[in-house]
This record gives C-alpha cells, structure tokens and sequence, in this order.
C-alpha cells in the first residue's frame, strides 16, 4: 500500500515538475508559424462550444432585411474587415492570425456555406459580444451597442443567400453609397411673419 502511495505521490509532484519546466524553458510553441500543441484544438473548441451553447439567445434582437443588412454592412466594414477581410479581399492581418481569421465572405471547400452562415446569428452574436481567448478575436461588448451586434451577425448569418445592393458595395470595400435625397416638400416655405 506504501509503494502505491508513493507512486501516486511522485506522480502528483512530477507530473506539474515536468510541465513547469517544459513551459519555463522557452520551447513551446507559441509564436504563430509554430506548429500546434497536441490537443490544442480540442482543448480550444470544445468548451468554447460548450460555453456557447450554454448562453445562446436563440431570438434576434433584429430582424433579416435590407435595413439591417446595410447598417450591418457599415458595422462590419468599420470594425471586422481588418481582420475578416471583404468580399473577395481577404485581410493581410486575418491572414497572419493564429488560428488565422475566418474570411467570412468566401465559401467554405466544397461546400455551399458562406463564411459564418451556416452558425445561428446567436452563435455570432455571442462571439461578436464576448470575443474570443487566444485567438485575436476582441470582445464588442463595449465598443458596439446590443442592436449593432446583432444587426452585423444576423448579417454574417445571411452571407450566402443575396443582399441588397448597397451592403453588397460596402462588403466589397467601395465607398458607402451616398444617403438619399428627401424630396422636397410641397409645403410653402415660411415667410417668417406672423
């Protein structure tokens, strides 16, 4: 029973020993062209998932149309097109992120999937809100408003079927369309007396 003991003992004592000195000697991994840990995706993704999946909202706080297409365009081309790229453009500095950035414009291989579009707008709408560890992906929670998030999620998740034309010219990097004119009114303009 004493040599059990002490092998649970020593292997309690070793095991973190080892781990501590392979992490304090400067051989690990971390840079972005190094090669991946073993189990690191798997230590990544699965509660990310979980937690996700957790927390979902499954009702957007907007609804798919041309309205929050567009503002959902501008939102996008402002704050993610750095790393995420636009539509046929991906970005240089996604594109040099580990794990490299999403283009969430371009299809998937072999797949009919655009970008995100095949996630629940919940499930964007967690990551735009809360961001993501160790991978480049910062939260929005305090640089956008709740509509916002939502409006350029429920936009990520419709990248594959057709959107109007003013958001398609943001998400292609051209210069946001000119607001519309109001018509002029047939109300005769005041003479300021009275």
């Amino acid at each position: 029973m004493g040599r059990v003991l002490l092998g649970v003992l020593l292997g309690v004592l070793i095991v973190p020993a080892a781990a501590y000195i392979w992490l304090s000697h400067g051989k690990v991994p971390v840079a972005v062209d190094d090669p991946t840990l073993p189990f690191e995706a798997q230590l990544t993704h699965v509660p990310l998932q979980k937690r996700i999946a957790k927390e979902l909202i499954l009702m957007p706080a907007v609804q798919p149309g041309e309205e929050t297409y567009v503002a959902g365009a501008h939102i996008y081309a402002q704050r993610c097109a750095v790393c995420h790229g636009y539509h046929g453009r991906p970005a240089a500095i996604g594109q040099r992120m580990f794990p490299t950035a999403p283009q969430l414009w371009e299809k998937h291989r072999n797949s009919p999937v655009v970008g995100v579009s095949d996630d629940q707008p919940g499930e964007t709408y967690w990551k735009v809100a809360n961001g993501i560890r160790l991978t480049g992906m910062p939260e929005f929670r305090t640089l956008l408003s709740d509509q916002e998030m939502w409006q350029v999620s429920v936009l990520l998740a419709n990248a594959d079927k057709p959107l109007p034309p003013d958001a398609l010219a943001i998400l292609h990097g051209e210069p946001a369309p000119a607001a519309k004119a109001t018509a002029p009114t047939d109300k005769p303009a005041d003479s300021g007396g009275k």
